[in-house]
């Protein structure tokens, strides 16, 4: 657990909110890797423990309704490391690309003097865009690891290396991707595991959530060696800390998704001296907001290069609001063949919109030959003739859910965060329903966005190649 806390926490609480500090502000960036929000005790999770996770919430803020556009790992880093939406930008798909010339929060902030590094897993291109300083230290374990070891003294000399030169820090970690190989699942007691409403309820399901669940876990307690790391560099007074798990995790209903589990993203804001700290905050922030606040953040003015706008006035405590919506999609193509969905939310309602419907959803990591985890063919089974009637109701009714998805859907995410109930068809809801659909059209044609046709093997390998199709006009 992080020990060093308490101090920082008193040093907090003694600031007057605003206190002035010597120079702009360094920023360290804590990324997991595919960790569901709410599987997080910060936002509800029940089964495991994150003292650290929750300690530096207590000495900032908490965001309950952030976001990324797209739930796959290198358009999400993408948006979140240009301040623009995933057609802008140029990674519309997984292992996709940026657009040539795109700048990012490397150029941003090292014309603002920031020595820009990035340690752990990067998953953007080109590089030209992403020209971060490597910094060793976070490894990928991909063999059964139950007790990492994780040796942050390059992280520690990277941010205690120059007092006055400010820094940006990327720490992105590879847990809690799949395979799931580091931590110990067996301290769980499988049985009394509580399994999301969205995952049908089968013994290799919960073997599976445990290891999964052990990775954050073991998340947790590299989050407390970067903040020990970062309290020993002596820069911990005048460090911006953002803390975000990323989108959700591989099991089906969450990443690969527009689905709440997987755009919504766990986010936390530490700030010495100007941010209260154990508050909570509903205002709507996405990805792209975060590039234009940390530039706001540096003192520099913030123009029209982004596609989202800084949230410094929610950080100190002057608005309750940020924005009306957050922009999704995904298309499906490398992942399985073409599944293409837009969709848009505001601060209670999301509305999702299948541009294929026709089809059957795929994804090759959890279906198919490229596997990952082994549960899937365990939710079929458990679909078929049983005496466990009740099971199987729900496999059947979760199966069919992820692989046959209606035209719309509309939800309401404050009482049905996972998304089980449709309410496309209540005529009640017809003025909710219009009111999304345009705005997410809206979003679409000023993006340049064509739709279904963007999700197509052509389409990514041309982008991958820097032949983007062009955006509709800039920012």
């Amino acid at each position: 657990m992080h020990a060093k806390h308490l101090p920082l926490a008193v040093a907090l609480f003694l600031a007057p909110l605003g206190q002035s500090q010597d120079g702009p502000p360094n920023f360290l960036l804590i990324i997991a890797d595919d960790v569901t929000y709410n599987d997080l005790p910060l936002y509800g999770g029940p089964n495991i423990s994150t003292p650290n996770i929750d300690s530096l919430a207590s000495e900032g803020l908490t965001f309950n309704r952030a976001y990324l556009s797209i739930a796959m790992c290198n358009p999400c880093r993408t948006e979140l490391y240009t301040g623009l939406y995933p057609f802008r930008n140029g990674s519309s798909w997984n292992h996709s690309a940026a657009r040539t010339g795109t700048l990012s929060v490397v150029d941003h902030l090292s014309r603002l003097g920031y020595r820009v590094g990035l340690s752990g897993k990067k998953h953007v291109a080109p590089d030209d865009s992403f020209r971060f300083e490597s910094v060793p230290g976070i490894i990928n374990h991909r063999e059964p690891t139950p007790a990492p070891e994780f040796d942050t003294s390059s992280i520690e000399e990277f941010m205690g290396r120059d007092e006055d030169q400010p820094f940006f820090l990327a720490t992105a970690f590879h847990e809690a991707h799949a395979p799931w190989t580091v931590g110990r699942p067996e301290r769980f007691d499988l049985s009394k595991l509580v399994l999301p409403e969205n995952l049908a309820d089968t013994p290799r399901t919960r073997e599976q959530f445990a290891t999964y669940l052990a990775e954050i876990e073991v998340w947790d307690w590299e989050v407390g060696k970067v903040l020990d790391a970062l309290d020993a560099s002596g820069q911990a007074d005048r460090t911006v800390v953002m803390l975000t798990s990323e989108q959700g995790s591989a099991f089906p209903g969450n990443k690969w998704t527009n689905w709440n589990t997987g755009v919504h993203t766990a986010l936390v804001v530490r700030w010495p001296g100007k941010i209260a700290a154990g508050r909570r905050t509903d205002a709507l922030v996405q990805y792209a907001d975060v590039l234009p606040t940390l530039v706001a953040a540096a003192g520099a003015e913030v123009g029209n290069e982004f596609d989202g706008q800084s949230f410094l006035p929610v950080l100190h405590g002057q608005a309750a609001d940020h924005r009306e919506y957050v922009y999704l999609m995904h298309n499906n193509v490398p992942e399985g063949p073409p599944y293409p969905i837009r969709a848009i939310a505001d601060a209670r309602w999301h509305y999702i919109r299948n541009l294929r419907p026709e089809a059957l959803y795929f994804e090759k990591h959890m279906m198919g030959a490229f596997r990952t985890n082994w549960f899937w063919e365990t939710w079929l089974a458990e679909s078929g003739p049983s005496v466990q009637t009740a099971i199987n109701r729900k496999a059947v009714m979760l199966v069919n859910r992820f692989m046959r998805r209606p035209a719309e859907q509309l939800y309401d995410v404050s009482a049905d965060p996972y998304q089980m109930r449709n309410l496309i068809g209540d005529l009640g809801l017809a003025k909710v329903r219009d009111r999304l659909a345009s705005a997410l059209e809206r979003w679409m044609q000023a993006q340049g966005d064509p739709g279904a046709s963007l999700d197509t093997e052509a389409m990514w390998r041309d982008a991958r190649e820097g032949r983007h199709l062009p955006p509709r006009s800039a920012p």
